[in-house]
């Protein structure tokens, strides 16, 4: 009865890491470029059980067959494997502004910070102190040749990434776009940042197909279904509930045993 106790806790536990994120997604679903993180849990391996009393081989006549079957099964519980960003492409939305960007298709902006290079999907730019292109946080935007100087914003950026002067259509400048070998496991660091892991590999400039298209006058809003995430809520609550019913039960089992022996003495 007691590993009644453990296997509903750790459904708990699972149901609980699903819940956070849930949340999360929902804090976040106004946020642009936000990717929303999605819970994975999986069960303990399955115990097969057998008689205990019984041992060896008898024959039959199809055959041989065990004397110890196999009873049944019986599960341990589960644990929270991963919690990884879903990536899908959000939707456009139009601004007019010629500091925002959006990407279509898969790609991260380079951002300077004061902890090294890091990625987003947030073009919610402004033109901060000398002219640099930064984020809302005041982190550089990275260009190919380094930081993006264009001044004011006054000026254009085509599907590729180049940015242009929009006096002298001189050329300032192309976006560091860039991709990397497994992005799902990327880890969020706030701000609508990412570092790269050992399992994603080092960023490197998408070029060809890999390069997104850049879209001026445009933010990407979050992945974050929001009637989606509330649904998953509630089954969320739902299964919690459960597990918490069957901790009580088991502990109601407990309770009428002990009372019986003690009787019993």
């Amino acid at each position: 009865m007691i590993r009644g106790w453990y296997i509903g806790s750790s459904g708990m536990n699972a149901q609980q890491a699903r819940l956070d994120a849930i949340s999360n997604n929902l804090a976040n679903a106004d946020t642009t470029g936000f990717k929303r993180d999605i819970a994975v849990s999986k069960s303990f391996p399955e115990l097969l059980i057998r008689r205990m009393n019984d041992d060896g081989v008898y024959e039959t006549p199809f055959g041989s067959a065990d004397v110890a079957p196999i009873v049944g099964k019986i599960g341990l519980g589960v644990e929270t494997n991963e919690l990884y960003t879903d990536f899908e492409q959000g939707s456009f939305k139009q601004t007019s502004s010629n500091t925002d960007m959006a990407f279509s298709g898969q790609g991260f902006f380079a951002v300077e910070t004061p902890n090294g290079e890091r990625y987003t999907r947030n073009g919610n730019f402004l033109v901060g102190k000398e002219g640099i292109l930064t984020t809302k946080e005041g982190y550089p935007v990275l260009g190919e040749k380094g930081y993006i100087q264009v001044q004011d914003s006054d000026f254009i950026v085509n599907p590729d990434g180049m940015i242009y002067s929009a006096e002298n259509m001189e050329l300032i400048d192309r976006f560091k776009v860039v991709r990397f070998d497994n992005e799902r496991y990327l880890q969020k660091m706030g701000s609508s940042l990412y570092k790269s892991t050992d399992i994603t590999g080092n960023a490197y400039i998408a070029e060809g197909n890999e390069r997104p298209t850049i879209m001026q006058g445009y933010i990407e809003t979050s992945n974050v279904n929001v009637v989606n995430e509330m649904v998953q809520m509630i089954e969320v609550n739902r299964a919690y509930d459960a597990n918490q019913k069957t901790i009580q039960s088991q502990d109601t089992m407990m309770e009428t045993l002990w009372s019986r022996v003690v009787l019993a003495r």
